[in-house]
Parts: structure tokens; C-alpha cells; sequence
């Protein structure tokens, strides 16, 4: 995902990267190609399109976009809450593990809570993303777990038992009664509930028959364009049916975009930004004095 400070009206104008600009060139070059064919037959054959019908299809393909456009933004804005959910769980469990423990009984060891803490952030990001978590549990962990770790099908989930055998093995000293014990669990639950929201946003994409017949109208609308506008706008053609087209299909393209928030296309979740977050914060608890940030700059991509 592309991070930047807000910019200046006309920077935006002519803003590049993180815009689905790029992508599109291609079929805006096509429409610009059928527009120069448009205005030839208009002019040698007196042939066009009557513009009735484009403005009623106009229309209705602009409700059903901003339709899918909702939906696919609303998985966005659902990956992001359950990420937030992610990190106000850790952030109460890394406190919790720090000031839980009976005053009786010896400080357990909450750098290892930590660590799992931060690996189980990792290892999540690495599973929805498809990437490899080899370096960050390894960096993270032991070695012997971390490799058994790695063996597991379902990384995050064995990292949320580990967590709470963790916990279990700290109650057994005698270090958590059975009200703090229940305190953890309700954390631990919603860990698990922002796994497994995650993991049903990642397996759970827009229907394709949906969005293949919405792609198809957009893009037959947008070639048959000029056709049509050829009559009333003449050599201006070209420049209203480029115009007209990018707006249809940058709608289209950013809302395929946004229906998977965890990849790794520019405006998908900085999943990269989040999980540093949650190191963090889990650093900052822990009294450490190294803290893992990200460069500042005017314009930078974190994943």
C-alpha cells in the first residue's frame, strides 16, 4: 500500500503512483482509437449511434458501480477494523502479562509473551498474503519453535495456542488466579475472532458472475461511446470518450482492488505498517529501547 501525506489539489491532479491510471492506459488507448474511428465514419459515412439508449445504460451502470464499489469497500474498511481489533487485543494481553502476576510469586517471563505476540501479527499477514514467514518467526523465536512453527498448516492458530499454553503454564505457578485467567481468555477470543474474520474476507471474494458482467457492460459501454457522441461533440469526441471511460473503469478497477485488502496491490491494507504497529506497541510495554519505525518520507510504500 502507497502511505503519503495529504496532497496539495493540484499534485493530486497529476498524482501517479497509487493511482489505477497506469493500468488503464491500454483500454484508454483503445477508446481513443475508437473515437478517431467514430469521427471517420460520421464524417465519410454520416454513421453513428443514436445517444438515447447510452444515457439510460449510463445510468444504471453507474448505480450498479457504485454498488459494487460500496461492497468491495466495505471488506476494506472490515479488514481494517479487525487489524485495529488485532492490536488493541495485543496491546491488552502484553499489559495484562506485565501486571497480572500475583506479587508473591516470581515475574514470568513476558519477553516470550511478547514475542509470540508479535509473531502471531506476522504470521497472519505472511498467511493472507501468501508470502513466506521464514524470517520474521525465526527473527521472532526460538529456533526449535519457530521451525515447528513453520510445519504447522495453520500458523497463527498453533501461535494462539502457544500464547495460551503460555498463560496456562504461568497459572500453574501460581502467578494467575481464575479471574485473570478469565480476563486472558476474553483476549485470546478476540484474536481468534479477527483470524477468522480475516480468513473469511480472504476466502470469501465478490461472486464472479457478478463482477464479470458489470466488467463486460463497462467495457462494451465505454467502445460503443464515441459512437454516439460523435454527433453532438464532433471532433471533441475523442477527448469526452477518454474522459467518460476512465471514470467507469478506474470505478471498476479500484473496487477489484479494494474486494481484497490483504494483497498487495497499491491501495490494499499496509499490512507491513500494521504489524510494525503492533511491535511496537508490544515494545513500548515491554520498557525495550529499540523500537522498529518506519522512515518518514514524503512518499513511501510499506507492505
Amino acid at each position: 500500500m502507497i502511505v503519503r501525506p495529504p496532497l496539495h489539489w493540484l499534485r493530486a491532479l497529476t498524482a501517479w503512483r497509487g493511482s489505477v491510471l497506469p493500468g488503464l492506459i491500454p483500454r484508454l488507448s483503445l477508446v481513443f482509437a475508437l473515437s478517431l474511428v467514430a469521427l471517420w465514419l460520421h464524417d465519410h459515412r454520416n454513421w453513428l449511434l443514436s445517444p438515447e439508449p447510452f444515457g439510460l445504460i449510463g445510468i444504471s451502470l453507474a448505480v450498479f458501480l457504485g454498488f459494487r464499489n460500496k461492497a468491495a469497500y466495505d471488506l476494506y474498511w472490515e479488514g481494517r477494523k479487525l487489524w485495529g481489533q488485532l492490536l488493541i487485543a495485543s496491546r491488552s494481553l502484553m499489559r495484562q502479562a506485565l501486571t497480572f502476576p500475583q506479587p508473591a510469586c516470581a515475574s514470568p517471563d513476558a519477553q516470550a509473551f511478547g514475542a509470540l505476540l508479535v509473531a502471531f501479527a506476522h504470521a497472519l499477514r505472511h498467511q493472507l498474503r501468501g508470502t513466506d514467514s521464514h524470517d520474521d518467526l525465526h527473527r521472532l523465536l526460538p529456533t526449535e519453535l519457530a521451525m515447528r512453527i513453520e510445519a504447522a498448516p495453520q500458523r497463527p492458530a498453533v501461535l494462539l495456542l502457544e500464547l495460551s499454553g503460555w498463560v496456562q503454564a504461568r497459572a500453574r505457578e501460581g502467578a494467575f488466579d481464575g479471574y485473570r485467567m478469565l480476563a486472558f481468555d476474553e483476549n485470546f477470543n478476540r484474536l481468534s475472532a479477527a483470524l477468522g474474520g480475516c480468513e473469511r474476507i480472504d476466502s470469501t471474494p465478490m461472486p464472479f458472475a457478478y463482477s464479470v458482467m458489470i466488467h463486460r457492460t463497462v467495457h462494451f459501454f465505454c467502445a460503443l461511446l464515441p459512437f454516439s457522441l460523435v454527433g453532438s461533440l464532433g471532433s471533441f469526441t475523442p477527448l469526452f470518450s477518454v474522459f467518460v471511460a476512465y471514470t467507469f473503469m478506474a470505478i471498476e478497477s479500484l473496487a477489484a482492488e479494494l474486494e481484497e485488502p490483504f494483497g498487495l496491490d497499491p491501495n490494499d491494507l499496509a499490512l507491513g505498517a500494521l504489524c510494525i504497529g503492533i511491535e511496537n506497541a508490544v515494545h513500548a510495554l515491554l520498557g525495550d529501547s529499540i523500537e522498529i519505525a518506519l522512515t518518514r518520507r514524503r512518499d513511501f510504500v510499506v507492505s
